[in-house]
This record gives C-alpha cells, structure tokens and sequence, in this order.
C-alpha cells in the first residue's frame, strides 16, 4: 500500500524540476550579441560587384572577428532600402550607409552613426554649377530660362544639392530652368562643352571634379568651362549601427574600425570594400546639412531610396543577363 505522502513527493519533486529549469536561460532569449549562434550582422551596399564586395567584407569582418571577440556575418543586399528595413526589422546591427540612406535609417528606426569615411584626407565633398567661359551665363541667376543639365536624378551631388542651391538663387529648379537628365557627371558635362545647355551640374572634390573624367576626350574642358556656383558641403558615407546594439558592444566596434584605420593593411581592406582610405570619429549633427537640404528641395526619402533600389534591381539583372 503507498504512503499518503507519496503523491505529495512526486508532485515536489516536478516542481524543483521545473524551478531548476527556470534558473538556466529562458528558451525564448537569445544567445549574446556577437556569439557564433547569435553574430553581428554587418551590411554593405554593392557599389561594384556584388562578388568582390562580399569578399572584402568578410575579410574586413574575419579583421574585426580578432580584434573583437565578436563572430560577424556579411550580408550585401541589393540596396539601402533594403538594408534600412533589415535594421528596422532586428535582421542588420551594422550597416555601412550613403548620407541619404543614414538620415532616414536614424529618423524611421534610430540608427547610430559611429564613424565617417574619409576620402582623399577629406570626410566631405561638394556639386558645382558649371557654364561656358564663353556663354551668356556668368552667374546662377543668369540660368533662369535656360537649358541646364543634372546628372543621374538620383545623384546626391549632381542633382539634389545642386537644386538646393538653385532654390537658394531664387531659382526653381522645376519650372524656371528646362532641365534634363544626362545620366551622368561626365554626360552633362559633354553637354554643356557642345552648347546642349547653358549651364550644368557636377561632383566635386577637393582639387579635382568631374571634368577631370572627360579631359583625356576633352582636354580643354577646364579652359572652356567656368564654376559659377558651389554646393553646401556634402558628408561622406558612414558606419552606423541599429538603435539595439548594446553600447559597449558599439564601442567596441568602432575602436576595431579605427585601429584597423590606421593600419597599412587596413586602409587597404578598406579600398576594397567602400574605396575609402580611412575612418574618423563623427557626431551625427554632420548629417543636419543632409536634413535640411532633403527639407529645402521637398524630398520624399522613402520615394527616392525606392527609385534608388529599382536602379539597383536594374544594374543587377543587366549584369546578370
């Protein structure tokens, strides 16, 4: 005959079970930030080809891997679109965005900037307005009622900067002016040179711009062609990490990236995987300029990064075909 206590003991004994259970960790949770079940996930925009990039960003992450502690997996989606929705989803810790794609990555899901790429010693570029030496236009206000030619549509410093500037002289870039698309830096300039338009917008660096690109067609590009007007300036891209990322695990990030920076062989990875040659520390008041140009030319970001990933769909599939 059992024992009146017998029932007793079992159902005790089922309850420290499932106390003792209670005291490992949660099934639900996840394994930490940066463990090999559970790794950073690092996203990079394919601005050459998709094969070359994901194998410097691996060999950029297998970097970071010993610098860290961290394990890191490489993703390379088809565009900033897609990267920003990743983020917003928990599916990108890491991602290495364009100006435009980080100011909407921090305004829709609270995206961190953590470093700024550096170019030619510079962390900042520009768009210029060109005219003929030898034509009507001698300043922006002369191009009202005139031909004019923008680059690609989605060009940051061949079209949206450039109509930011123009709006700022008291022209609208939409009704004042007749524009047209060329495609390109160097195809509005070539415009311009053959009288197309009267005047043209284009990228500028520090000490050279887009005309170098068409002096070995057009030598005498720079003797016939005058700058009438200058962009505000335009921040580089960055290192930015997703709103969830532990602090110290950014932290510790961003150190690797800078060390990493500093090194010869860095700065060579880095070539690589962004064609950059180095990495600073920024704040993300840099970006406000990027703010108020989006502002100032009424653009809809979440249009332009969707026209954006259909340009990229395209070139895809062109490559593909």
């Amino acid at each position: 005959m059992r024992s009146p206590g017998y029932p007793r003991i079992l159902i005790c004994l089922a309850l420290a079970a499932l106390i003792a259970g209670g005291c490992g960790q949660p099934s639900g949770d996840k394994a930490p930030i940066g463990s090999p079940s559970n790794p950073i996930k690092m996203a990079f925009v394919p601005s050459l080809d998709t094969g070359k990039i994901t194998l410097s960003a691996e060999r950029l992450a297998k970097e970071l891997e010993k610098r860290t502690g961290y394990t890191i997996e490489v993703t390379v989606p088809v565009s900033y679109a897609a990267v920003i929705e990743a983020m917003g989803a928990g599916r990108v810790d890491v991602a290495w965005f364009a100006p435009l794609s980080y100011v909407l990555a921090s305004s829709k899901y609270g995206a961190k900037v953590l470093l700024i790429t550096e170019r030619d010693g510079h962390t900042d570029y520009s768009g210029i307005i060109l005219a003929r030496k030898d034509g009507p236009v001698k300043r922006i206000e002369d191009l009202k009622g005139r031909r004019f030619a923008f680059g690609d549509p989605l060009s940051t410093s061949g079209t949206l900067y450039p109509k930011q500037l123009l709006k700022a002289h008291g022209i609208d870039p939409d009704t004042d002016i007749t524009p047209i698309f060329a495609g390109g830096h160097d195809k509005a300039i070539i415009a311009l040179y053959n009288g197309q338009v009267d005047g043209c917008s284009c990228y500028s660096g520090y000490g050279s711009d887009a005309r170098d690109r068409v002096k070995s067609t057009i030598p005498d590009i720079k003797e016939k062609t005058i700058i009438i007007g200058r962009t505000a300036k335009i921040p580089n891209d960055n290192v930015a990490v997703s709103a969830d990322l532990p602090d110290e695990v950014a932290r510790k990030l961003k150190q690797a990236l800078l060390d990493i920076s500093a090194s010869p062989d860095g700065r060579e990875m880095l070539m690589e995987v962004a064609e950059i040659d180095g990495l600073r520390e920024v704040d993300d008041s840099v970006y406000d300029s990027v703010r108020k140009m989006v502002a100032d030319v009424g653009l809809d970001l979440q249009e332009y990064l969707r026209k954006d990933e259909e340009k990229q769909k395209q070139k895809a599939s062109g490559k593909k075909g």
